[in-house]
């Protein structure tokens, strides 16, 4: 794919979200260890580095980096030779700040992805890790998928200084179905499940996608939670469930037993709602009402749960009956929406054309 005629790199890299997180909050520096099983979807977060050929020497333009937010409608440049402000888009300016980017390139990165913002799918992690893994293909050396989830993790806590777990930014670099233990934080081992196609394609068929209309964001609910777990001696038992939740739910996957797996997002649900009640919101709550009586087997709200955001519906093996939940949901609230999704087979992906 190259020509004599070439005048500029193509960088690509894409990295699945991540839904129906069974033993979220687990995997946090307060939980101390955890579990968490969850799974890495598309619509897939996208980026794209245009990379000139043309140096600073050569008379490139001031701004040497530019970046189109292309969700937000928003284009701008920085030069990571001066000092980087983090006001227009703090995780795409923290990501390119702490990787070590030759300084002669002149390069124009563009973010896409089609998940509405705030729908607790850690969409941010994935975007994280999209970039940083295409921005590693400019430097010398690379990074393995593991490395970069680490380091979309550091940029959140340690850059912007901002509570975060480590199991999106693991399955985004991971993809698939993953099983997460978190042994001391925020080290831990994933493991992909590997499963038959026939139990990956009805798992696929029957998962649901459900944004409630309102863009997610940590709370009060969440700062309250945090504080009580943080605590010198805090009784950290309520966290028990989630870990044996994800635990279950990896082992009702493995033998194929959805119903057993639907039970598991469900307790996951009541534990999350065990931590503060306002973790599974009065939308969550009229959306699982719906789906229960359209014979759902499962639910779990995304995330860590709170106002807005989404919830995974794990459907009934009737086709019908899941066209007609989904159907159903604007007459609840026409702001309720499906995404629609499928299972990722790999995390992030990364490749270049020269042209």
């Amino acid at each position: 794919m190259r020509n004599q005629a070439s005048t500029r790199r193509v960088i690509n890299a894409v990295a699945p979200i991540r839904i129906c997180d069974l033993g979220g909050w687990t995997d946090t520096w307060f939980a101390e260890e955890g579990a968490v099983l969850n799974f890495g979807v598309y619509p897939y977060a996208e980026v794209q580095i245009y990379v000139s050929q043309q140096t600073r020497e050569q008379g490139a333009e001031s701004g040497r980096i530019t970046i189109h937010a292309e969700n937000f409608g928003d284009r701008y440049h920085i030069d990571p030779g001066s000092a980087i402000e983090y006001d227009r888009h703090p995780l795409l300016e923290a990501s390119i700040e702490i990787m070590e980017l030759p300084q002669n390139l002149t390069f124009e990165i563009n973010l896409y992805s089609s998940v509405p913002a705030g729908c607790s799918t850690g969409t941010s992690a994935a975007v994280t890790v999209a970039l940083l893994g295409a921005l590693d293909l400019l430097t010398p050396g690379q990074r393995t998928p593991h490395e970069i989830a680490a380091l979309a993790h550091r940029v959140e806590t340690e850059k912007l200084k901002l509570q975060c777990g480590i199991q999106d930014q693991l399955c985004s670099a991971y993809g698939g179905i993953c099983f997460i233990e978190m042994f001391r934080y925020p080290f831990a081992s994933v493991s992909q499940l590997a499963i038959p196609n026939d139990v990956w394609w009805e798992l696929e068929r029957r998962l649901l996608l459900v944004f409630l209309g309102n863009a997610h964001s940590s709370s009060d609910t969440h700062r309250q939670v945090i504080d009580r777990l943080d605590r010198k001696d805090a009784d950290k038992s309520a966290l028990e469930p989630l870990r044996r939740a994800a635990r279950q739910g990896k082992e009702a996957i493995y033998s194929g037993d959805l119903k057993a797996f639907g039970r598991c997002m469900i307790e996951n649900t009541d534990a999350q709602a065990g931590l503060h009640p306002g973790l599974v919101s009065d939308a969550a709550r009229e959306v699982i009402a719906l789906a229960r009586s359209h014979g759902a087997l499962g639910w779990k709200v995304n995330g860590a749960g709170g106002a807005g955001g989404s919830l995974t519906i794990l459907c009934p093996p009737e086709s019908q009956r899941k066209r007609a939940f989904i159907n159903a949901l604007p007459s609840v609230d026409p702001k309720f929406q499906v995404i629609p999704t499928y299972l990722s087979r790999m995390g992030l992906r990364r490749w270049e054309v020269i042209e």
